[in-house]
């Protein structure tokens, strides 16, 4: 299963870089692969947000996912609903010495003929953990 994990520190209080993260409004802010995002129902765990990101050709793809995990403070977990490859990710938040440590997993568990991108696949999770963080 392909998979990558990212740590970065943040100069903020953990519960204001917890809040900023929850909502998930705010990735279109950070995340540069977001098209479009709006939460569709629910809130904390259980929630469903609609998402659009680039894809090739600048193509919009449905990447929509809910919140599989909601901890305050302590962790963030999602799965996505649609799209090709449905990956799992989670944010864990940590104190640390100059604020906030945040470490971003992913993994995508890849079925059938999909095992053949595993080497591309593992290389864009890499990608996407190490984009956040800068």
């Amino acid at each position: 299963m392909p998979s990558a994990e990212n740590s970065v520190v943040i100069s903020r209080p953990r519960p204001e870089v917890f809040a900023f993260v929850a909502n998930h409004e705010n990735d279109v802010k950070w995340r540069p692969g977001i098209v479009d995002i709006s939460r569709a129902s629910g809130e904390g765990q259980g929630a469903i947000y609609r998402q659009g990101v680039k894809g090739p050709m600048g193509k919009r793809i449905d990447a929509d996912f809910e919140v599989t995990a909601y901890q305050e403070g302590s962790l963030l977990a999602f799965r996505t609903l649609g799209g090709p490859v449905q990956p799992e990710g989670s944010y864990r938040f940590e104190d640390a010495d100059d604020g906030t440590r945040v470490t971003f997993s992913l993994n995508a568990n890849l079925r059938g003929p999909q095992k053949l991108m595993a080497r591309w696949w593992e290389s864009r999770c890499a990608i996407r953990s190490r984009r956040w963080t800068t």
